[in-house]
């Protein structure tokens, strides 16, 4: 198959209008940069509501402890990728990794362990 449009079978012809790889792994890096600093400023909101409501900033809450991993993960990922130039497959499968944590944080931590953003019944 070559590599003009009109070698192509027709159902694929909407590949030529995607951005290079190149182009969605930079786009990747941005979202990325500003899903840390606002996770960043979650980080920091939860721990002065958690003072003003239980009195301490941090109590090692499971949800406490999954959002600092998932800040801890994606800290790596853009520290790997500006420092020591990971790109390409090492790069994504460090962000897929980031986004499961945060899947696992949002569902995973909610239903799975007990502690004060529990909704799984079992008491803190």
């Amino acid at each position: 198959m070559s590599g003009s449009p009109a070698a192509q079978p027709r159902f694929f012809r909407f590949l030529d209008a995607l951005p290079t790889p190149r182009e969605l792994e930079a786009l990747a890096f941005r979202l990325n940069a500003i899903g840390f600093v606002l996770w960043t400023f979650t980080l920091i909101a939860g721990a002065i509501w958690a003072e003003h409501a239980w009195g301490r900033y941090w109590g090692w809450d499971p949800k406490e402890v999954w959002t600092f991993v998932v800040w801890v993960v994606y800290a790596s990922y853009l520290h790997a990728r500006t420092t020591r130039g990971w790109t390409g497959r090492r790069a994504a499968y460090f962000v897929l990794v980031g986004y499961a944590c945060v899947l696992f944080n949002f569902t995973g931590v909610n239903l799975l362990f007990a502690g004060k953003h529990a909704y799984s019944g079992r008491p803190s």
